[in-house]
């Protein structure tokens, strides 16, 4: 939750709708800020009322009596409040959740679904929205496949070089150690070499951009097209790569927090600066629906993470932000302009 979904909250608490352990910090922390209502709290003063709604989530709040609707002086604090209420539940949601391994199963949307061919000793496997695959290669090697994506590989490697191909999508690959055969992925624009490592590559078609993310061990990246970018780029731990296909030219930067470039793998969605295709992209595949955005609105970015929400909380909580309406029609969600 950031920001901009404090809108949502508040009005679901006014419809008796959020949970009682919100529900009894909103009501605490709006009764502190009535307190104080003579003048605006300074930064310092947010920062440390702040910490205190911090301390009182991690007391773990025992249940609350039945949600009562707001008060009309609380209403009229709400604007004033929003930013830092919204910054304690955004904490609150992210430490609600027991981590999960980078391992571990899938936690939505199970390999099932998939369609998978075998021609002339070459694996094509082919996942639709809505669905990711586990895939475990002969050398070991193990590959998880997002959703509306296609990989082929063949089913014996040769004796020089194991070779994977992403023809489309985004996929998390952990490459079995052998020093006498390197492990390479190929996209329409790039090569990825590694020995020993797991990185993740998303390459939609639909994006114009492919991006190679390095969680441990080294790879090097090859630009397969006429590319200004002279020579490979080797990528270290916690470093990541993005090939822009319309420049065609490559930029290294680093990452702190391994769990959002594979957060997909859980089901979840982080978007950081997102560009429209990317957070249509993102909940296409999660949901297993097609956006058709028939708003004047065609190119914003979104930041915001979304981890066990609906497809209609979702929509909503990005809609109220970029001031747009949507309809969900069978499995396609409509995007028009908010009357």
């Amino acid at each position: 939750m950031d920001t901009e979904q404090i809108k949502i909250l508040l009005e679901r608490y006014q419809q008796g709708d959020c949970s009682p352990e919100e529900a009894k910090i909103i009501e605490q922390w709006f009764e502190q800020i009535n307190a104080h209502q003579s003048s605006i709290a300074d930064e310092h003063a947010l920062d440390l009322e702040l910490e205190e709604v911090k301390l009182r989530i991690q007391e773990q709040i025992t249940p609350a009596p039945r949600v009562r609707r707001l008060r009309p002086w609380l209403i009229s604090t709400a604007a004033a409040a929003a930013v830092v209420l919204a910054a304690g539940l955004f904490w609150f949601n992210s430490n609600r959740h027991t981590a999960t391994p980078t391992n571990a199963p899938l936690a939505h949307h199970p390999a099932t679904g998939s369609n998978r061919v075998v021609k002339d000793g070459v694996v094509e496997i082919t996942t639709p929205k809505g669905h990711q695959e586990n895939i475990t290669l002969e050398d070991g090697s193990t590959v998880a496949l997002n959703a509306n994506s296609k990989l082929r590989y063949p089913e014996h490697f040769s004796t020089t070089e194991r070779s994977i191909y992403l023809d489309e999508g985004e996929a998390f690959f952990n490459a079995a150690p052998d020093a006498n055969r390197h492990f390479v992925v190929r996209t329409p624009e790039l090569a990825t070499t590694a020995l020993g490592t797991t990185f993740n590559i998303r390459a939609y078609s639909a994006e114009n951009k492919v991006t190679v993310a390095l969680l441990t061990g080294k790879v090097k990246i090859d630009p397969l097209q006429n590319s200004p970018t002279t020579g490979s780029i080797v990528l270290l731990p916690s470093e990541q790569m993005s090939y822009d296909r319309q420049l065609l030219s490559m930029i290294k930067t680093t990452f702190s927090k391994p769990e959002e470039i594979i957060s997909w793998k859980q089901g979840y969605l982080v978007f950081k600066d997102a560009p429209y295709t990317e957070l249509m992209t993102g909940i296409e595949n999660r949901y297993g629906v097609t956006v058709i955005n028939e708003s004047s609105k065609t190119a914003w970015n979104y930041t915001g993470n979304f981890r066990n929400e609906s497809l209609s909380e979702v929509m909503d909580i990005i809609c109220i932000a970029k001031s747009l309406s949507y309809t969900i029609k069978s499995d396609t969600v409509y995007l028009v302009n908010k009357n």
